[in-house]
């Protein structure tokens, strides 16, 4: 039975999100990149501690900053990892994350909920 306010995770999601726990999708982008000075840095290289975007596919009936196809940024290295019919997603708290993308920009706003 699902909530009014919690969106219902849909046929490829077989699940029920509880609590505060919130489910993302993060898009992996394991390709080389460039810094702002136009020199290539290689996928290998480890950058110090970086922040990851990704998109909520679940939210659990607690919470309440989010909702699902939002996209928010989060710290990978406190992530739990669940694969659901052989696709990896992670699972966090919403407590875990740290801002919120505003896809619908006004103007003067950072698109950012901090």
């Amino acid at each position: 039975m699902a909530d009014e306010q919690t969106p219902a995770p849909g046929p490829e999601l077989p699940i029920r999100m509880l609590h505060e726990r919130i489910l993302v999708s993060v898009d992996e982008d394991k390709s080389e990149r460039r810094s702002e000075g136009g020199i290539l840095i290689p996928s290998t290289v480890q950058i110090a501690h970086r922040l990851a975007w990704a998109r909520v596919v679940a939210v659990g009936p607690s919470v309440r900053a989010v909702s699902v196809g939002d996209k928010v940024l989060f710290d990978p290295q406190d992530r739990a990892e669940v694969e659901v019919r052989n696709k990896a997603y992670v699972l966090l708290r919403e407590r875990d994350l740290h801002a919120v993308a505003d896809e619908n920009l006004a103007e003067g706003q950072t698109g950012l909920y901090l």
